[in-house]
């Protein structure tokens, strides 16, 4: 079954001119989702200035990196991609700076989500490297809790059916006003994310090109 999209797009904005991607809990750059994403901008949009730091494991210290990393952007053709907890950072910076946004399975409360999970964890990319989740990073994360955005039509929503850590249906509750691509089955990391590029692609403005190619060469 084919992923279903509501409502219509917003009026069109100029193609994305920077993109931000922030990953999620115990993830960093090297997820395939954002290595996809970066290495199909590198084929077909050079021009669009890519942006993926790794983010710490404290909330606050998340923020202001995001905050750094985005200072100067311009907000009509600046845009976000946020994974799970990424989504909730792009989030508050779409809500903040009025950047256009697409959110993967956004945790819509993590505080109350990772407040489960406080502890000592493995990355995701290198079981090697420990990542420890304070208590004090349930309250950062509360501080970090955005209300309604201001333009919601500038937000696309991919929710997952087959999420097996997050409730899609909370995702799209969160999000009114904004356009939901429902995706019927796949999972967290939404591992079918190549057949959901083109949407996030047309958000941000920009051309598909030729995907298969990107998928053949990665």
């Amino acid at each position: 079954m084919d992923a279903a999209c509501s409502p219509p797009a917003p009026p069109a904005l100029p193609p994305a001119t920077h993109l931000l991607y922030l990953h999620g809990f115990r993830s960093s750059p090297r997820s395939f989702k954002a290595q996809r994403l970066a290495a199909h901008l590198a084929v077909h949009h050079p021009q669009v200035h890519w942006a993926c730091p790794q983010l710490p494991a404290s909330p606050a210290a998340a923020w202001a990196l995001i905050e750094t990393t985005v200072a100067g952007w311009p907000a009509d053709t600046a845009a976000v991609v946020g994974s799970s907890l990424g989504g909730f950072y792009a989030t508050r910076l779409a809500a903040q700076r009025g950047f256009r946004a697409v959110l993967i399975n956004p945790a819509v409360d993590p505080a109350r989500d990772l407040a489960r999970h406080i502890g000592e964890h493995p990355a995701w990319h290198d079981p090697a490297q420990r990542i420890f989740f304070r208590p004090e990073y349930v309250e950062e994360l509360r501080a970090l809790a955005t209300g309604a955005l201001p333009h919601p039509g500038r937000v696309l929503l991919i929710a997952a059916t087959g999420d097996e850590v997050l409730d899609w249906r909370e995702m799209v509750a969160r999000y009114p006003g904004s356009r939901h691509h429902v995706v019927p089955g796949s999972d967290h990391g939404l591992s079918d994310f190549d057949a959901h590029l083109p949407a996030l692609l047309a958000h941000l403005g920009l051309a598909c090109g030729d995907l298969a190619k990107v998928c053949q060469a990665g």
